[in-house]
């Protein structure tokens, strides 16, 4: 397995590529070379507890095995009032648009308009997942406080918390998944007392019947959180959990035990979360996003109280920063990948910023398994591993060996994005289908996906190993360009083929080659032919026609400027196609397809992007 050995700090910086161009023909010498086999099986950050006095460890270990918080703090004392301990300020942005939305009576969750008064907040009747994430998490409050001044929010804020707790007015008693409904699993009860801790104002400064009430359930909701947060539905939400757990050591009267139990469980989930690059392993920019979210509201939680988070999850959050600037494109928008959409860049600068870190994006995230190659005004997005194991994905794709290009902040080659976004505008019937490789910019055999796409956001049989290569070629006029290359084996078993990708972009971003090879994986070529699709899917910016003599076509980008695509072999098509936006809406788009008859025993095809002019 590959662990990076170089500095982190060196790898963050996009080193400046000269002028290039690659004669045809010709092997360009090597000026560096990193290989690599991508398995699935990434290597996990290990992170230790922090480090505490002996006393400190018995108050731990004996919390952990349920002695309750209050002997162990103030044995023989009076038990103290329930009320929180410090206001926290909220530095992650809100949506300002749900938030109106809210104030006008309804759930704006991608798109998708939901009345407040339709919405089962017991969880009954089958709610849209999205939606369900949104309500029962409470991450809505932030979109609430970014709309307008707290007095007049707060009024809607605690009307809608009245309908929640009147549909949940006490945590499930039973154990096991099945018996805890959509509201009560770790990750969004662990996001929901985070979130009603650090936006307290707006639930907790109105009447004095509702405020009691309600410190009654966060004190209960911690207490149940306590039993449960080791049987989370996943590594987010495991997360999640925890950093529940720990702000309500922080906030609430006698958490201290609360406190040293949960920040050492919070370091083990982010060891079980995240690759030793920072990635998380369920290799989405979402769950990325997510998991620097909660950590920055934590932080927040101790720095209300006046302490200073521990130095591991300062060093967590430093890690997360970078992997997820890799994947933003000129505009600095997020790429489509593992069920993300196209994040506006506001978001991700208000997230950015929040989190503290300035850094720039790392340009070769082996273990996360995305390779970014920025030359000039280009940026090239590749997809250089399996998809994530069935245990860490939420919305798993089928999307090795795709890509994303942009060029003067226009994006130009996209993947289609959004499955984690069904349920809203984008019909939840489309899940599957979003998560599929004909909806990303790669090679497909005979329609089949490189992986298998299984219900419920789950991942079957197919890629398993990814070879990765990356050179820095130099031509005998001393330009350079840079060179992608990574197999999968996700049709050999199928099809004893393997499929090989090499991408070389030019470092002044005008043009991008690329080569798709079907190579025998078996001992012995079997014989006859299958049909391959190379897919090119365009943003919606782009118009797009095919030449007359069906090897090619034209683009215009948005900006005027004209781009032709050729093909050396197989037919050119243009296609219908979807693209899910930065709001996760869908847009009508179009595809370029590179199509036709490959042999059993291998074959090869080139394509090539050109900017004219």
């Amino acid at each position: 397995m590959y662990k990076p050995t170089e500095d982190s700090a060196a790898r963050r910086v996009d080193p400046p590529l000269g002028d290039t161009s690659v004669p045809e023909g010709a092997e360009p010498p090597v000026v560096g070379a990193d290989q690599s086999e991508t398995g699935r099986a990434l290597a996990l950050v290990d992170f230790a507890a922090p480090t505490v006095s002996a006393g400190e460890r018995l108050i731990r270990f004996a919390y952990k095995l349920g002695v309750p918080g209050t002997m162990l703090t103030a044995p023989m004392g009076k038990k103290a009032r329930m009320r929180l301990l410090a206001t926290v300020r909220g530095t992650v942005p809100g949506d300002k648009a749900a938030g109106t939305a809210l104030r006008a009576g309804h759930f704006l969750v991608h798109g998708a308009r939901t009345p407040i008064t339709q919405v089962d907040f017991g969880g009954a009747a089958r709610v849209p997942p999205p939606l369900e994430r949104t309500v029962h998490s409470f991450a809505w409050l932030a979109d609430l406080e970014a709309c307008g001044p707290r007095e007049q929010v707060a009024p809607v804020a605690e009307r809608i918390l009245t309908s929640w707790l009147q549909a949940n007015p006490k945590a499930p008693t039973k154990t096991g998944k099945a018996s805890r409904g959509p509201a009560w699993t770790v990750g969004h009860t662990g996001a929901r007392l985070l979130n009603w801790l650090v936006h307290a104002p707006l639930i907790l400064s109105g009447e004095k019947a509702l405020r009691v009430r309600m410190l009654r359930h966060i004190a209960e909701t911690a207490r149940w959180l306590d039993r449960q947060v080791h049987h989370a539905e996943d590594s987010l939400g495991a997360v999640a959990g925890w950093c529940g757990l720990v702000a309500c050591g922080l906030l609430l009267p006698e958490g201290r035990p609360r406190r040293l139990y949960g920040e050492a469980g919070l370091m083990k989930a982010l060891g079980e979360l995240m690759g030793d690059d920072g990635g998380v392993l369920s290799r989405s920019p979402l769950a990325q996003m997510e998991a620097i979210a909660l950590l920055v509201r934590l932080r927040n939680c101790y720095q209300a109280t006046r302490r200073d988070s521990t130095e591991a999850m300062e060093h967590v959050i430093e890690m997360l920063v970078p992997p997820l600037l890799a994947l933003c494109h000129g505009d600095g928008s997020l790429g489509s990948w593992q069920g993300g959409w196209a994040v506006p860049a506001d978001t991700v600068d208000g997230l950015v910023a929040a989190s503290g870190v300035r850094t720039r994006p790392l340009r070769d995230v082996r273990q996360w398994g995305y390779q970014r190659v920025a030359a000039h005004k280009s940026i090239l997005q590749f997809d250089t591993a399996p998809p994530p194991m069935p245990r860490d994905g939420r919305f798993g794709c089928a999307s090795t060996l795709a890509f994303e290009f942009s060029h003067n902040r226009q994006r130009m080659i996209v993947n289609c994005g959004g499955a984690a976004s069904a349920g809203g505008l984008v019909p939840a019937r489309l899940d599957q289908g979003l998560r599929a490789t004909a909806a990303h910019s790669t090679l497909t055999l005979d329609d089949a996906n490189s992986t298998a796409i299984l219900i419920n956001g789950a991942i079957g049989q197919g890629v398993t190993a990814v070879d990765v290569d990356r050179k820095t070629m130099e031509t005998d006029s001393g330009a350079r360009a840079t060179r992608l290359e990574a197999s999968h084996n996700g049709y050999a078993q199928r099809y004893t083929l393997t499929h090989r990708r090499i991408l070389i972009l030019r470092d002044d971003g005008t043009e991008l080659r690329g080569e798709d090879m079907l190579l025998p994986s078996g001992r012995k070529a079997k014989r006859g032919k299958v049909g391959f699709a190379i897919r090119f899917h365009l943003a919606p910016e782009v118009t797009v026609a095919p030449t007359e003599d069906g090897q090619g076509a034209a683009l215009v980008l948005a900006d005027g400027s004209y781009w032709q695509f050729r093909a050396g072999a197989g037919t050119v098509e243009i296609e219908d196609s979807l693209w899910v936006d930065g709001q996760g809406r869908p847009q009508a788009t179009h595809q370029i397809v590179l199509q036709g008859l490959a042999s059993r025993g291998g074959g090869t095809f080139s394509w090539l992007f050109k900017k004219m002019g």
